[in-house]
């Protein structure tokens, strides 16, 4: 019954968009494309009360967390930010828990595609302040004084959409709209010269990364035979020793072949294909072709997933595993979309690099980490494995890591807020940001920020930092990574604004392919440690006391700091002005502040947010200097 109401509401998103559609659509907010960024953009600004346009190139959502099947996740786990863990948490619901999509050892959330996109066309459909327009390309734009103001979709019937708005989110797997737009962007790896990273090649490396048609497989028991016919461009060599069994000389590293295969199984006894390692990856130049060249192309790319299905079932004797033909809408089974690791990315207002991820706080001009609208902790990972060169580069260890909001505005166009993969950052910074928990983020992010420039009638690039943010808050977003810390926590706000503000800082941990960044909002706070970070406030008294400091002490040095105001029926001492605060009296028995006990961290950034508001008084602009190019 359930999915018979998804199929409802998908048919009446198809029949609005049949409309004949020669008048021009007037909007406040498009949003171009509805894959990942797009989908959680919309439901944002419809939940901020903005009535928004969705153009979608299918009549599914989600991009390559659904159409290109890539359903399992790969990183933020302990990070479930925003609509991400609310997505994640339908996930959860539907399939009985956390440990029922448990099912492969690449991811600790695993789905089936279809399932996917029917939550999140449920999500879209109780928004009513969402109009969605599916099957349409992006064909042309009109920017007028810089300005993006109109744009037209064609569709396979060759008819013509036209929309104008005042903001455009670009949502696109290419950056079609941004590139047809005029705002400038990269592709390719930029050199050292180009970026000062550490390990960026000292030579061009011309190649974006291999792309995956993947597909969606399903085990029919033994003794099935779901042999699929001979690809015409079979080449059994391009994946010998995928695994131990098809390997003539294994080595010990080698992975057996039914443990490669869970992978990424999916439940229901179902197995994404997306393997890396001699696997069906494809190297292709698609950005800058046409919208029928990029399908033929795209063709051979499923080829080589054909050849890779064919390999296993004949060389590796999984006659049993087929195509799970009850997962996507089209005749040959594929998914809908190709998974595209890499996009145009636009020239920013403010552009992340690989130092930025490393550490935040190495070059005190450029705190891009102030501006933070997302957060990420998988490692930098890149597939070129098919590159006309091949390369594999040794990407160093990093912490988990924030997304500055100036790398999602053009350095120059306006009325355009760049999403999805698009944003402003290094090549080598991409292989981390791609991900599709980030990309939700970044999408929700956009939606907030376009929601803010209509309502104050300014540019995105002028939307104020501080007030995005604390939207985003709202809604339960990190935008520092401390995964020790979680929106439930009362002074959760107050150690994310702290560390905002560069006052409290964290430590990132790189771990493996699930990498920190810890806050220890437990841990006791010793001298020492106040004192640096009374000197990042700037305060004109140290502490005096030695090892730990007793709740008093804080009290009583904050309450000098603010002049020793009075407190309650004019008593001038520390606690009758603090227990005069609304703040103190709602908060400081769920705090822990209890007046006896020993200063922790989270005690100290609850104190410090609400007692001198570094969040607030910290006026921050996107578009930082970086000396490492200077």
């Amino acid at each position: 019954m359930k999915r018979l109401l998804i199929i409802l509401i998908s048919t009446i998103f198809t029949l609005l968009s049949c409309q004949k559609k020669d008048e021009v659509i007037s909007t406040e907010i498009a949003i171009v494309g509805g894959g990942t960024s797009g989908t959680a953009a919309a439901i944002q600004a419809a939940r901020m009360g903005q009535e928004v346009v969705l153009i979608n190139e299918t009549n599914w959502f989600g991009g390559m967390l659904t159409e290109a099947g890539v359903s399992a996740t790969d990183g933020n786990h302990q990070l479930p930010s925003g609509i991400w863990g609310e997505f994640r948490e339908h996930i959860y619901d539907y399939y009985g828990g956390p440990d029922s999509v448990f099912t492969g050892w690449v991811s600790n959330t695993q789905f089936e595609p279809s399932v996917g996109n029917d939550i999140l066309t449920e999500m879209i459909a109780a928004e009513t302040n969402i109009r969605v327009f599916s099957g349409w390309l992006v064909d042309s734009v009109l920017v007028e004084q810089g300005r993006l103001r109109q744009a037209w979709f064609t569709n396979e019937d060759g008819e013509s959409l036209s929309i104008e708005a005042s903001v455009f989110i670009e949502a696109t797997e290419y950056g079609d709209l941004m590139a047809k737009a005029g705002a400038a962007y990269d592709i390719h790896m930029e050199t050292y010269e180009e970026t000062k990273e550490e390990m960026a090649p000292a030579e061009p490396h011309p190649y974006v990364q291999d792309l995956t048609y993947t597909a969606i497989l399903k085990d029919f028991g033994k003794g099935t035979d779901k042999t699929i016919p001979k690809p015409a461009s079979y080449d059994p060599s391009e994946f010998e020793c995928m695994c131990k069994q098809v390997c003539a000389n294994p080595t010990e590293d080698l992975l057996d072949c039914d443990y490669m295969l869970e992978y990424a199984k999916l439940p229901n006894e179902k197995y994404l294909i997306n393997w890396p390692t001699n696997g069906n990856d494809y190297y292709a130049e698609i950005l800058e072709k046409t919208y029928a060249e990029r399908d033929s192309i795209l063709e051979l790319a499923k080829d080589m997933t054909r050849s890779w299905i064919y390999f296993m079932q004949t060389e590796g004797g999984y006659t049993n595993l087929g195509y799970a033909e009850d997962e996507f809408p089209t005749a040959d089974h594929f998914p809908l979309i190709p998974y595209i690791r890499e996009s145009r990315r636009v020239q920013g207002v403010d552009r992340l690099f690989l130092y930025d991820l490393k550490d935040p706080y190495a070059l005190p001009e450029r705190p891009v980490y102030k501006t933070g609208i997302a957060v990420g902790d998988y490692p930098v990972d890149h597939h070129r494995k098919k590159n006309p060169v091949p390369k594999q580069f040794h990407f160093p260890k990093i912490p988990s890591y924030t997304v500055p909001y100036g790398s999602l505005i053009p350095r120059e166009i306006d009325g355009l807020i760049v999403a999805e993969k698009s944003i402003s950052v290094s090549n080598i910074v991409n292989g981390t940001t791609r991900l599709q928990p980030v990309v939700l983020q970044l999408g929700q992010a956009a939606g907030a920020a376009a929601v803010l420039s209509v309502r104050e009638n300014i540019q995105p690039r002028e939307v104020d930092v501080r007030t995005l943010q604390n939207y985003l808050l709202d809604a339960d977003m990190w935008l520092m990574p401390y995964m020790d810390t979680t929106p439930d926590d009362p002074a959760f706000r107050s150690i994310q604004k702290v560390g905002l503000s560069g006052i409290m800082r964290g430590k990132g941990i790189p771990v493996a392919w699930a990498n920190e960044t810890r806050f220890y909002p437990d841990s006791v706070v010793t001298a020492e440690n106040l004192n640096e970070i009374l000197d990042r406030l700037e305060l004109e008294n140290d502490y005096t006391g030695t090892g730990t400091i007793p709740h008093e002490d804080i009290l009583e040095l904050f309450w000098a700091e603010l002049g020793e105001p009075a407190g309650a029926n004019s008593e001038n001492n520390t606690l009758a002005y603090f227990r005069s605060q609304d703040w103190f009296q709602d908060q400081a028995s769920e705090i822990g502040f209890t007046g006896n006990e020993v200063l922790t961290r989270a005690q100290l950034a609850w104190l410090i947010d609400h007692t001198f508001r570094p969040f607030e008084n910290d006026e921050v602009q996107i578009g930082f200097p970086n000396s490492k190019l200077d």
